[in-house]
Parts: structure tokens; sequence; C-alpha cells
């Protein structure tokens, strides 16, 4: 009888824990929610307090280069059908290389995959890149999607459904041209043949081999002939000359990346790039959208033709990380952490700012072409980052930010209307304006769902000062991706438009 009690005592005693567990997780399950709520309705609010005139003409924004089209399937099922018993063991040999051969395309994406880390490489071969093609063709068709793709076509549709007037430098063939709106003004030739790029796409804990994704994210292939050459430069200066657009967006150049080039063909057309940025006047706003980069002469050939005559840069935290390496140190950074802290963020931020406005300092005098930068927007998966010069001619930082977190969810999730049992919040009630000891902290809250703050950033030998605002705002995670490729150009360009 003893027995009996005694384990009748621990039946009771388990069932009472576990029950007791089942409350406690629905509680912090009903809490997150309630949090998600508040900050989604704060957002929301943020977002709709920027009214423009009705007399107020639309925003004119030029953008440029290239197009194509992008063949989305989903990564770990197209390589489970065509690759299952061919998992590599992990390795960067080939993360920073083109793909030449199958081998090297596995191991290029299990290392990007397992770090969760976006990334685009290009296929020298052109008969592996048409059989990988052939392959995804053949998977069940609702399995996969085709789309127009290319960095400058994705901003520019974003920035004519955000009210703004545009013109877009690109070619582009009979089939992909109708997919473009009509509202949009194209400066380019028509080609027979689109470039396509194999986009494989994957979720939070997907998991190929010994290897489990730990966010969504993707991984592009191409083979372009047309987008690396960027000849739709010309075409787009010339229209330029009559358009007088109020911001000018380069984008697609990571097209240029490990491509095989004759000697001095590709710093000659960074050179065009460079002709048409300078040629702008002053009052014209000009952006520069970093992408995924691997080859440190490229690198630096951006230094030399792009960075010193942009007033803005996007990007997300590994092109953060990978350009300030660049900057400080001559050399490239593969996958980075993929949830940096907020404080790490914003301190390279800091360090990547200094950079170029000591470069500035130093050469704008003998180039006076040359701008200092005055904004920086690097967007990650849980928060955006928004720095501006005070009284530069950006506008409306808060509002930016909180407009590109909210399109980060819409995009991803494919819906316009946001369900808060959807979301997944990453990012503590508070976070440290930096890593360094004794620096504020900021508090994320109803009342404040995008902290701001002005500060002021020392650079060069004298210690010269310069003063700007920094808006966080937490990004309210879609659980369930659908789709990354074009994330970043679409919550780059809800971003700017805002500040215009």
């Amino acid at each position: 009888m003893g027995a009996l009690r005694y384990m009748g005592w621990i039946t009771g005693c388990s069932v009472f824990t576990a029950l007791l567990s089942i409350i406690w997780q629905a509680f912090l399950t009903l809490q997150a929610l309630n949090r998600t709520t508040v900050l989604l309705t704060g957002l929301l609010a943020i977002e709709g307090g920027v009214k423009k005139s009705t007399d107020e003409p639309a925003p004119k924004v030029a953008v440029g280069y290239g197009a194509c089209t992008d063949l989305q399937i989903n990564a770990t099922e197209f390589l489970e059908t065509f690759y299952k018993m061919r998992v590599p063991e992990l390795s960067t040999d080939f993360a920073a290389k083109n793909v030449k051969n199958e081998n090297e395309f596995l191991q290029s994406f299990a290392y990007y995959f397992k770090n969760g880390a976006a990334a685009e490489r290009v296929i020298s071969n052109s008969t592996l890149f048409k059989q990988l093609i052939t392959n995804a063709k053949i998977m069940d068709k609702e399995r996969i999607q085709w789309y127009m793709g290319g960095n400058a076509p994705l901003m520019a549709v974003r920035f004519v459904i955000e009210g703004a007037d545009v013109l877009l430098g690109a070619h582009m063939s009979k089939k992909l041209r109708p997919l473009l709106p009509k509202e949009i003004r194209l400066a380019g030739d028509e080609i027979p043949d689109d470039d396509i790029h194999l986009i494989l796409e994957y979720k939070a804990g997907d998991k190929w081999g010994p290897y489990e994704a730990p966010r969504a994210n993707r991984y592009i292939l191409h083979n372009d002939k047309n987008n690396p050459h960027l000849r739709a430069v010309e075409h787009l200066t010339d229209a330029l000359k009559k358009y007088n657009p109020q911001l000018l967006v380069v984008s697609g150049l990571q097209m240029m990346d490990m491509f095989k080039f004759s000697p001095g063909v590709r710093e000659a057309r960074l050179r065009q790039v460079q002709s048409q940025l300078t040629s702008q006047p002053p009052g014209t706003l000009q952006h520069f959208e970093l992408a995924s980069y691997v080859e440190l002469e490229l690198l630096h050939q951006l230094r030399q033709y792009v960075l010193p005559y942009v007033d803005s840069l996007g990007m997300n935290e590994q092109e953060l990380s990978n350009l300030r390496q660049v900057l400080e140190n001559g050399r490239t950074t593969l996958a980075t952490d993929w949830n940096p802290r907020i404080a790490n963020t914003l301190d390279q931020m800091r360090q990547v700012f200094i950079n170029l406005l000591e470069d500035y300092n130093v050469r704008h005098k003998s180039d006076p072409h040359r701008r200092m930068l005055s904004r920086m927007h690097v967007h990650t998966l849980a928060y955006q980052a928004i720095l501006t010069v005070a009284n530069s001619k950006w506008k409306n930082t808060r509002a930016a930010a909180a407009k590109a977190a909210l399109t980060a969810h819409r995009y991803v999730c494919k819906s316009q209307f946001i369900n808060p049992e959807a979301v997944t919040l990453v990012l503590d009630d508070s976070f440290a304006t930096s890593a360094q000891e004794q620096a504020p902290r900021m508090r994320i809250s109803a009342a404040n769902p995008v902290p701001c703050w002005q500060e002021f950033i020392q650079y060069g030998a004298d210690l010269q000062k310069i003063e700007v605002e920094i808006c966080v705002a937490p990004v309210l995670i879609c659980r369930v991706a659908k789709k990354t490729a074009g994330a970043g150009d679409n919550i780059s360009a809800s971003g700017l438009v805002v500040q215009l």
C-alpha cells in the first residue's frame, strides 16, 4: 500500500509539473504575442505618420543597372533530389571562388547554408549551369517559381509601390518587359534573352545532411553574359540629362565579381559608372547598394570609382563586415555572425563612416566631385539601423527605419497584412548603443518602438566631431519565410524613399 501511495504521489507530481509547464509556456506565448502586437501598432503608427502634401510631386528616382529572370526553388528539396548522396565536408576552399564543377558548387553551398549567410556566386562552367537549370525545371512545377530579378528592377518596383516616379537603366527581353510596371521608364536596349539566376531558397531549420540552416536565406548562382558588362550605363547616363532625379541608385555591380573580363575592361566599365556619378548635380542624392562580394580587386576598384561619389550606402550585416575589413585591413570576410548584437553593428557602422569621412577630408580638395557620406542603412534579420548626418538632406530617419522593418516582414512573408502570430521577435527590450564600456542603453517600448538618438562621432588626427542621428527599428521576423531573394533591395528602397 505504501508503495502504491508513493507511486500515486509521484504520478500526481508529474502531472502537476507537466500542467504547470504547459501553463507557463502558454503565459510566455501570450506575453510574446502582446509585445509583438504593441510593437506592430507602434511601427504602423510611425509609418502612417509621414504624410506628403497632395500638391507635392512624386520623388524622382533613377536606378541602375541590369535585369534578369530568377528561377526560385527550395534548396534542400533540390539537393535531396539530385545530390542526396554527395553531401560534402564543410570547407572554405571554394566559398570565395567562382564555381567550376559540381563538387565546388556543393562545397560552396554547404558553407553558406551552414552559416545562414546570403551568397551570390558565378558559375564559369556554362554546361554545368545549364544542367542545374534543366534539373530545376524537371522538378514539380508547384515547387519552382519564376520572377523578374535583378537588384535594379526590384528596387525600381518598390520605389513605384511607395509612390515614386522611376527611371530604370537595364536591358530586357520582350518576355521580361511586361513584368515591369508600366509606370517605370526604361533606359536600355531590348535583348533576345535575359540572364537567368538560380535562387536556392531555404528556411530556418532546413537540413541537408549534417547541416542545419540557422536562419532563412538564399544561395544564388548565375552564368550571366549581359549584366557583368553594365551595358545600360550609357543609356541611363543619356536619360538622366533630361530626367533630373532627386535620387540616383547604383546597384548590381556584384555581377562583376569573379567574372573573367579581358584586361582593363572591368575598370573601364567602372569608370563609366564614376563618370555618371560625377556628372550629376550636387542636389541629386546618390546611393550605392552593396551585395555579396568576395573578389578583393573588385572591392578596391569600387573603393576608387564608386564609394567616394555617393551620399548613402545600403547593406546587410555580412556586407558591412566585409566593407569594414576592406577599408581597414585590405581583406575580405566570408560568412559572419547571422544575428549580430546591435552594439557590434553600430560600432562597425561608425568605423566605416569614419574611414570614408577621413578619406573624403584628405582627397576632396583635389577632387571636388567627391561626396561626404551622409547616410548608412544596415538591414539585418532582427533590426534595421540607419545613421544620418545631422542637418543633411536626409529626413524622417525614424520613419525610414520603421518602414524598412515593416517591409522586411511583408516581403519575406509575401503578405501586406502582418499577423502577430506569424512573427518571431529576436531583440530584447533594450540594447547597448556600443560595445564599449558604460555605453548608453536604449529601450524598445510601446512609447518608443524605434529608438533614435543624437551623438557626436570623432574622426581624424585632430579629433574633429560630426553630429549624427541613429535610429534602430526591430524587425517582426516572418516565422515561415516564403521569399528572401530581393529582400534587401526592397527593404533598402522602402527606407530611402521615405527620406527624400
